[in-house]
């Protein structure tokens, strides 16, 4: 950029970028919890959508049987838990992992609304930078709309969420944190004095086959498919064959192909474990060409990707342990900001552009 930057402004876009880290920090905790929320079949506890009264959890006894009540009525409880023998207590343990998912959903958009109206007021936000900004809320506002329409898929129709619905929800909130990584860092370079990054090439290509990865991926946690391997308490044979074989029986082709790839476990397992290797060679390629101009971020995206790799192979080798499932998302999101950060500097104007 040509013209000099006041310290007015590089105070404005530094403080504007800690606030946006902050909220994708915030993003990345929900994806854990959300993580947890899912593996523990958490989702339908909570049968309504009470944006200002669910604030509270139950206190009183009666309100605890007034939820439980409400749950019982699900396909999930008549039909699984139910028969399981679910007790008061027990659906306490689900209750509590919604409720959080919940509060934490509500804290995140009051800590990006009320900063944002602050910023707002004060005339704090850089020229070009309000729609931005405004798209991001709007996505946050999508998020909790994305989030009921899940669960009601799973209170009304199924005994477990859409699996479609969950990937929806997932993919809107990892759109938002790369969304929120990419703001923040343009942020930076405007303190600086650089101009804003394009996102073009391999980046582009990198981070579409990343959705693509992210995608089959809900897939195959709404569908329950991770299983399909025949994986048990650390079963070597279930990675990288699936029971026993590389290409596994049983996928059921009756409904058409598009069917088959959206919907059957076994072919959805698949696709997700053998693209992620396309995926990595693409990865590391962007790695290869960001070595010689951020030696530490090519660093860092080989060791996040890596860690993802060795994190989804263990996770099927261990029957989907939760804390393997969860530090398995979260590491996908992780990657998700890493890549984005990595499209980022490849996409920089050159020195001197504007």
């Amino acid at each position: 950029m040509t013209n000099s930057v006041t310290p007015k402004l590089r105070n404005d876009a530094t403080a504007l970028s800690r606030w946006l880290f902050i909220v994708a920090f915030m993003v990345l905790a929900i994806v854990v919890v959300g993580g947890i929320t899912r593996l523990t079949e958490s989702g339908v506890s909570i049968t309504e959508w009470k944006p200002v009264s669910g604030t509270l959890p139950p206190i009183t006894e009666a309100q605890w049987q007034a939820e439980f009540d409400a749950y019982r009525a699900t396909p999930q409880y008549q039909l699984v838990n139910g028969p399981a023998g679910m007790t008061l207590e027990t659906y306490k343990f689900i209750f509590f992992w919604e409720w959080v998912h919940r509060l934490l959903a509500r804290t995140i958009g009051l800590v990006f609304a009320a900063p944002l109206a602050w910023f707002w007021i004060k005339r704090r936000i850089p020229e070009g930078y309000k729609p931005r900004l405004l798209a991001l809320l709007a996505l946050g506002a999508l998020q909790g709309a994305v989030g009921w329409w899940m669960v009601k898929s799973g209170i009304v129709n199924d005994v477990k969420v859409s699996h479609f619905r969950l990937a929806t929800h997932l993919l809107v909130a990892l759109f938002t944190l790369a969304g929120l990584v990419w703001t923040a860092l343009d942020l930076i370079a405007l303190g600086k004095g650089e101009g804003r990054s394009r996102l073009h090439g391999i980046g582009l290509l990198a981070l579409i086959m990343l959705v693509l990865q992210l995608f089959y991926g809900a897939l195959v946690a709404g569908l329950r498919a991770g299983t399909s391997a025949g994986g048990g308490w650390f079963n070597w044979d279930a990675w990288p064959l699936m029971q026993g074989k590389v290409y596994p029986d049983g996928i059921d082709w009756a409904l058409g192909a598009g069917h088959a790839l959206l919907s059957d476990p076994f072919l959805v397992h698949f696709i997700h474990r053998w693209w992620a290797w396309g995926l990595v060679a693409m990865l590391v390629v962007v790695a290869r060409k960001l070595r010689k101009t951020d030696r530490k971020a090519s660093v860092v995206l080989h060791s996040v990707f890596g860690t993802q790799v060795l994190l989804g192979i263990f996770t099927v080798w261990s029957g989907v342990a939760l804390w393997l499932g969860v530090l398995h998302q979260l590491v996908g999101a992780l990657l998700v900001a890493t890549t984005v950060w990595c499209a980022h500097i490849l996409g920089r104007p050159k020195q001197g552009a504007q």
